[in-house]
């Protein structure tokens, strides 16, 4: 089918694109232990949130490099994968001529690594937006605001694939068609702020969500 190059996609990384939440849970739940917050279910609020927000809202001044030291030496093992479905519906965008951002609330250390052992990734964006790139973490909306714009779109011609708290609330204040990406959370604790919720990117059929964003802008 022919789709419209005004609709724009905007794609969340960890648990999303690439299998890697349950690794990132692990270590914040070893940091956790190791240096406490006494925060019930810290290593879920944190998901979808950039370090620097992390470091400034849970630690001391003084025990932030130890946090830093730690997640540094655990990434540096972490071994890059994507989810079930990621690259099949990234070719799908790619082949239909639409344009795609990244919105990661990650480091440009963590995504240089990612950029080497899996370099095509970046090829199927038209922008990367990182933690370094935004003044609010989300559930501001702010990267979404302009990872629209850096694709030539607006808010509410893009659809937006998530899979955390943080990140849903983001897309949807954003006012974007949300794509809830269940499993780093229960559908439950996502779907009040998503349009739509699937268990993997397998379960999206590519032209019936382009047909319905076409209508949804009224295009």
């Amino acid at each position: 089918m022919e789709v419209n190059n005004h609709i724009g996609f905007l794609f969340d990384l960890d648990g999303v694109l690439i299998d890697s939440e349950r690794r990132y849970t692990e270590i914040w739940s070893e940091i956790n232990r190791r240096i406490p917050t006494g925060v019930d279910g810290f290593e879920q609020k944190i998901k979808g949130t950039t370090l620097e927000n992390i470091l400034d809202s849970y630690f001391s001044e003084s025990d932030r490099p130890e946090v830093v030291r730690i997640l540094k030496a655990r990434e540096h093992n972490m071994v890059y994968n994507y989810c079930p479905g990621a690259r099949d519906l990234l070719e799908k965008i790619q082949q239909a001529n639409l344009k795609a951002a990244l919105v990661t609330s990650s480091n440009d250390v963590k995504m240089a690594r990612l950029w080497q052992q899996i370099p095509e990734l970046k090829t199927f964006f038209t922008v990367v937006i990182d933690g370094n790139m935004v003044s609010r973490s989300k559930p501001d909306p702010e990267g979404y605001l302009t990872g629209a714009k850096a694709i030539g779109s607006i808010p509410e011609s893009c659809v937006v694939f998530e899979d955390s708290l943080q990140g849903v609330k983001a897309g949807k204040a954003a006012g974007s068609y949300v794509v809830g990406v269940a499993g780093t959370l229960p559908e439950t604790v996502i779907s009040p702020y998503c349009d739509i919720v699937v268990n993997s990117l397998t379960q999206i059929d590519f032209n019936l969500l382009c047909g319905m964003m076409e209508k949804r802008i009224q295009i």
